[in-house]
């Protein structure tokens, strides 16, 4: 059987990774003529990342998947303040150039059929058009957030590449109606990149490539969990939902202490009644001061509601780090917190989130929005609290609560950066109204969630929406090699 060879380049980040690594695992398991390098961009800052890369090349070591570290460049010079991740990603082109080389340089190479690509990684688009292959990428975020992207793309041109036109939208209720969208947008959920000059010109311009330069993009979500997008879409470029692609096994931790502490975590979990624990957890990079923290300890306390809460150490102030666990998370929570909510409560460091979503005692998430973590909890049918943090998430939360009606609002606007700039503080009152909410027992959340989940499961089975776009994909990828590339 004659085999065909495609080039991944996920982004940088455990989320973009993770969703790239398993999206090639569908592709390679759903057909055997096609196998995929991954070209992985490790930086040296997040020594996590290289630890997960090493647990997937050992976990796929027996599939039609490899993986290649590529060297990190020395950080270019005008990058050392300001924003860097256009010009750092820029850099590792001559890496992937040479490693796509060397692949491709043997007699009994497969040919080379297509280039996928991380929806930030829009310069390898370049390195494809040399090795007169088409491009793909494979959009990480919602479809809701695409549309929203073009759109604003779209603004901003017609304007003379100004951001005139959405300036006033900035932490504001005003509105813009975008098409395909059931309600209009208030700015204060629009990602806070769309209104810093330097980032906005990037992602437009990102945007526009995505138009194009691309033969396809590849969403990670199915048609029927965004229907008022995919089905309004004019499909310039082909627009493929492939999803929900779902790492569904937590990795990160082995090999490490944190397999007994998900053990005990899950043990806890077993003892607890069906539905009846609502889980706390905010993302890899998720963290509060501990004014904040202060806050969520009381509306737990007052709910009186069995909590499983994720918590923790924010990094230093102005450092561009993951959060880490506490030595002691007595230390941060008020005095005989622990003790008073014993019977009810846990608090942890690091979560198994994959297996907490799954156990049949978790009840509702109270959740940062990230998109990978709105499909894992929709697939185990756990109705979610929206609590975003940075990124789109805000986009999300808002996309959840009112054109979806898939979430309870906490808020859908607090922001905290990564650099540890915070909006505001979220009450205890709150936090409580929300947890309650999403804990009731009549709760019509609850029955739409349930119905979601069960159309994510169907979409990837045979027959299934995401089955028959996934085809169409490949079908394409394969034409590639016939003479049918553009």
């Amino acid at each position: 059987m004659k085999k065909f060879e495609l080039v991944f380049i996920p982004g940088p980040g455990m989320g973009h990774l993770a969703s790239t690594v398993e999206m090639a695992n569908v592709i390679v398991a759903r057909d055997h003529r096609l196998s995929v390098t991954v070209l992985t961009i490790n930086p040296s800052s997040d020594p996590k990342i290289a630890q997960q890369i090493q647990s997937f090349s050992a976990s796929f070591a027996a599939k039609s998947i490899r993986f290649i570290a590529l060297p990190e460049p020395p950080l270019p010079e005008e990058t050392k303040n300001g924003f860097r991740l256009k010009q750092v990603l820029q850099s590792y082109k001559p890496h992937v150039r040479e490693a796509v080389t060397n692949l491709t340089n043997t007699p009994e190479s497969p040919p080379l059929v297509g280039f996928v690509i991380d929806m930030f990684c829009t310069a390898m688009i370049d390195v494809a058009k040399e090795f007169e292959v088409p491009c793909y990428v494979f959009y990480t975020s919602s479809a809701s957030f695409l549309a929203l992207s073009f759109h604003l793309q779209q603004l901003y041109h017609q304007n003379d590449s100004s951001n005139h036109a959405v300036e006033h939208l900035k932490d504001s209720n005003d509105e813009l109606a975008v098409p395909g969208f059931v309600n209009s947008i208030p700015g204060k959920v629009i990602p806070s990149v769309f209104f810093e000059s330097e980032i906005a010109a990037w992602f437009h311009d990102n945007a526009r490539r995505f138009r194009s330069e691309v033969k396809g993009i590849l969403i990670n979500t199915f048609a029927e969990m965004e229907p008022h997008v995919m089905n309004g879409s004019s499909q310039i470029p082909p627009l493929y939902s492939v999803g929900p692609v779902l790492h569904l096994r937590d990795t990160s931790a082995d090999g490490s202490n944190k397999v007994h502490d998900a053990a005990d975590t899950l043990k806890w979990l077993d003892d607890q009644p069906p539905s009846s624990v609502v889980f706390l957890c905010f993302g890899s990079m998720g963290s509060f001061d501990q004014d904040q923290v202060e806050e969520i300890a009381r509306a737990l306390e007052q709910s009186g509601v069995r909590f499983l809460w994720s918590l923790r150490r924010p990094p230093p102030k102005g450092k561009l780090e993951a959060p880490s666990d506490y030595a002691d998370i007595k230390d941060v929570l008020p005095e005989g917190f622990l003790d008073r909510t014993a019977d009810v409560g846990r608090v942890i460091g690091w979560a198994p989130q994959v297996e907490i979503l799954a156990h049949p005692a978790t009840g509702g998430f109270v959740s940062h929005c990230g998109w990978n973590s709105t499909l894992e909890s929709v697939w185990h049918g756990v109705p979610m609290a929206t609590w975003p943090m940075y990124a789109e998430q805000q986009f999300n939360a808002y996309e959840l609560v009112v054109e979806l009606g898939l979430a309870v609002e906490i808020t859908v606007d607090f922001r905290k950066e990564f650099r540890g700039e915070r909006s505001r503080i979220v009450s205890a009152e709150e936090i409580e109204s929300g947890i309650r909410r999403l804990m009731e027992d009549n709760n019509e959340i609850k029955e739409k969630v349930k119905a979601k989940s069960e159309e994510s499961r169907k979409s990837v089975l045979e027959g299934g929406s995401s089955f028959v776009s996934l085809g169409h994909f490949i079908d394409d990828v394969i034409a590639n090699s016939l003479g049918g590339r553009d």
